[in-house]
């Protein structure tokens, strides 16, 4: 029974209707908790199922922002053990994606699973599932709906999932339906920026439900009441005012008032004089419940309730009688949330704490798990522990939750357990025991995730910290302090104090003996004297580094010293042999399991090709490192982009367009920030040469973004510059030119050549119209422009800063 909500279902089954024909559709759905999001949603859900599409619907809890990505477990494991339409598809994806089979309860790995691209590994595999099941097939449209619902619970990478999948999902057959209390959102609310930003994005809308109306409460308690006696104006007037059209309210208010029962002053007072009127073995259940949160196992229940066999079942029948617990799986669920909270904010302080006790004993302290327990997961435990004071296995359990968030590609969640850890170290005994490690590793432990989390401002503050903590005489671990920080410091822009660090670093430990942490501080020294190398140390410093990687078996460092290396030789002198030099680094990274250092040997291999006009060759190249790149379900990540961006210029340059063309249709029209528009840019190079009616929209989106970057500004102007010739105005494209030329910091490099081409092909233009005009004064300016322009790009071709060797390139260069 659905009331009152035919707008909001036309909007979100609208939404579901252009995913299927073929344009990915987000909608966030906000109102006040029980005012029927999730009725609305169940009945969207419903559309769905009937249409045959792909549903996939999973939930956030309370606890959930200490439990990485539960919403999208939630779906992953309900559907995979489902029979919808979506299961077979969903299991083939865990079975050929390990990142996602990792966030099953079941699922394998251990914690060297951890990869510094985990996260983005993973938003790549759920992209590729969800692509995957909304994949036209046998001639039929199957849209994919996943529904996460609950988000003001939660975590952070759920929320950063959220945002990765609203600004990249195109043209995938997904909607996408997530939902959030709106009177949860106060000012410093995590999720509230997220839903602001999100809301600006072209693909996203909002649907706000609201309380019913009157006529629709009196609708609503009509069906509640079915072929029983007609509900009076007075029960209506009553139940509307008191609810304030808050369904789940009006819901409750009714059965109390048919029941005869005085009304409570409040929704809580409500609610608990529901579960008054239940035995005492029920309210003990229902009390259990709420301690366990969104959802429990059967077996679990029964266990904790501490009744035998025989009263915990009749009490269970009772309580899902009642309505107050609903089975789900394997287990049960409450109603609504609301009630789940009511019940729990209603616990005595010490009944609390002894249930959440029996709660950490149940799932496993240890490698031993009492007779009727389960293996929870370690935030899980931390969380029970934590409420029930039991300090030490809190810790404990906090450790090993990092640990798994880890190797769940989820660093904000590690962090925030590292962090709990170690503020839980003085206060329990043998922490190093307990934890496996000493008080200064943990504490890297918090850097290490910071800097994954992308909060480097956060990771160099605790690494100063640090220095001022660790033992003078410990030079091992004064080294790799520096070393990090000098890493972290880079990224920020700070190069002068990185430089300085990453020299401090390596002073700190002498050649002999030979180090694994000598190689990899000689590295990023060698990474900071790139761009600034006052006394030619670079060579020297790379070349050492480089040997004793290889003395010390440092796999991964020589690999990133080879493409340093590599660079560095590229800008300084022609270099026949540093193809080899990339393809060499490419391969010992991926043998090191170095994924971020082999990734950007990759790019340099198949850009040091392309300069060098072996287009076969960089084809294959880039060809070859996409596939991988994708396979990885890395595509997203940084040097993934820029080499699906590589590849498509590649083929653009060698004449292909029919593929540039295919690979363009992955890069977003409608974009809302400059990496986007950046990659949106690059599909302008064919659609511009071939008049496609898709360069208008594109060319509109980019267009508010194109003055905050120098190189959208480049590619963006100089090719609105080439669209506007084409359409016969070259007085436009005088001003995209000039803006261009004006605004780039590539004035006096070889990019300014192809924009003083197009420069001067429109003054060309100009001339011959004011020649046909008899205006000599406008001939004789668009002769000194073009001259101008002339000179402009033979500076740039004498002067580029880059010193890269150069080849012929395009079908014209080969002719």
């Amino acid at each position: 029974m659905l009331i009152g909500r035919t707008a909001e279902l036309a909007e979100l089954t609208g939404a579901l209707d252009r995913a299927a024909a073929g344009g990915a559709a987000v909608v966030l759905v906000s109102g006040d908790a029980g005012v029927g999001k999730t009725h609305l949603v169940s009945a969207l859900t419903a559309a769905a199922r009937e249409r045959d599409c792909a549903v996939l619907v999973g939930q956030c809890a309370e606890l959930g922002e200490s439990m990485p990505y539960l919403p999208l477990a939630d779906a992953l494991w309900t559907a995979s053990r489902g029979t919808g339409p979506e299961a077979a598809g969903v299991r083939a994806a865990l079975e050929s994606r390990p990142v996602l089979r990792r966030l099953l309860p079941d699922g394998e790995g251990s914690p060297d699973a951890a990869s510094e691209l985990g996260q983005q590994q993973l938003f790549g595999a759920v992209l590729g599932l969800l692509g995957e099941l909304g994949a036209r097939t046998e001639g039929r449209d199957r849209p994919v709906l996943l529904v996460l619902e609950d988000l003001h619970w939660a975590d952070r990478s759920t929320r950063h999932l959220l945002t990765f999948l609203s600004r990249v999902l195109s043209r995938e057959r997904v909607c996408l339906v997530g939902t959030y209390r709106s009177d949860d959102l106060h000012r410093r609310h995590p999720l509230r920026p997220v839903v602001a930003e999100l809301l600006r994005l072209p693909t996203v809308t909002g649907v706000e439900v609201r309380p019913f109306g009157p006529a629709e409460t009196a609708e609503y308690l009509a069906g509640l009441a079915g072929g029983g006696a007609p509900v009076t104006a007075g029960t209506v007037e009553r139940v509307h005012r008191r609810s304030e059209g808050n369904a789940f309210y009006a819901a409750e208010l009714y059965s109390a008032e048919s029941t005869g029962d005085d009304l409570p002053a409040g929704l809580a007072d409500l609610l608990l004089s529901r579960v008054e009127r239940l035995s005492d073995g029920a309210q003990r259940v229902v009390r259990v419940a709420a301690v366990a949160g969104r959802r429990i196992d059967d077996e679990l229940v029964r266990r904790a309730a501490g009744l035998d066999e025989a009263a915990v079942g009749e009490a269970l029948r009772e309580v899902v009688s009642h309505q107050l617990l609903v089975p789900a799986g394997t287990g049960y669920t409450f109603r609504h949330a609301l009630l789940r909270e009511a019940v729990y904010a209603d616990l005595l302080p010490g009944e609390r704490t002894r249930l959440h006790a029996d709660f950490a004993r149940l799932l496993g302290a240890g490698p031993d798990v009492p007779p009727g327990g389960r293996r929870g997961s370690a935030a899980e435990l931390a969380h029970h522990s934590l409420a029930a004071h039991d300090l030490p296995t809190a810790f404990a359990a906090s450790v090993r939750a990092g640990r798994e968030a880890e190797r769940l590609g989820a660093p904000d969640e590690a962090f925030e357990h590292y962090d709990r850890a170690l503020e839980l170290w003085e206060a329990v005994p043998d922490p190093e025991g307990a934890s496996g490690t000493d008080r200064m590793g943990l504490a890297l432990d918090t850097v290490r995730t910071s800097g994954r989390a992308g909060e480097q401002r956060r990771a160099i503050s605790r690494l100063r910290r640090l220095l001022e903590l660790a033992d003078p005489a410990d030079v091992v671990l004064g080294a790799r302090i520096r070393d990090r920080l000098a890493e972290y410091l880079s990224d920020v822009d700070e190069d002068d104090e990185s430089q300085e660090m990453a020299r401090a670093a390596v002073a700190m430990l002498p050649p002999d003996p030979p180090r694994p942490e000598r190689a990899a501080a000689l590295s990023t020294y060698a990474r900071t004297l790139l761009y600034k190398d006052e006394h030619g140390e670079m060579p020297a410093v790379a070349e050492e580094a480089i040997e004793l990687a290889r003395a010390t078996g440092a796999t991964g460092a020589e690999a990133s010293l080879l493409v340093t290396l590599g660079v560095f030789r590229e800008s300084r002198e022609a270099d026949p042999d540093v193809v080899e030099v990339f393809e060499r680094a490419r391969d010992l990274a991926l043998e090191g399991g170095r994924q971020v250092v082999a990734l950007r040997a990759a790019f340099h291999h198949a850009r040091a090709k392309f300069d060098r006009g072996d287009l076969a060759g960089a084809t294959a190249a880039a060809d070859e490192a996409v596939k991988w790149t994708m396979d990885a379900g890395l595509g997203w990540s940084t040097y993934g982009i820029v080499l699906r961006c590589l590849r498509y210029l590649i083929h653009y340059t060698s004449g292909d367009w029919a593929e540039a063309d295919r690979l363009a249709g992955e890069f977003a029209v409608r974009v809302a920030r400059t990496p986007e528009a950046q990659v949106s840019a690059y599909a302008l190079f064919t659609e511009v040469a071939q008049g496609s009616p898709a360069v208008e929209e594109r060319l509109r989106w980019i267009a508010p973004l194109w003055a905050r970057d120098s190189f959208l500004n480049y590619v963006a102007h100089g090719l609105a510059a080439e669209h506007a010739l084409w359409n016969g105005d070259p007085g436009e494209a005088v001003e995209h030119v000039e803006r261009t030329l004006r605004e780039s910091v590539y004035t006096q490099e070889a990019p300014v050549i192809r924009v003083a081409a197009i420069g001067l092909w429109a003054h060309a233009e100009l001339a011959a119209r004011a020649r046909a005009a008899g205006d000599d004064d406008a001939v004789r300016a668009a002769i000194e422009a073009g001259d101008d322009l002339i000179g402009r790009a033979r500076r740039a071709a004498a002067t580029t800063s880059d010193g890269w060797p150069r080849g012929w390139l395009g079908v014209e260069g080969r002719a």
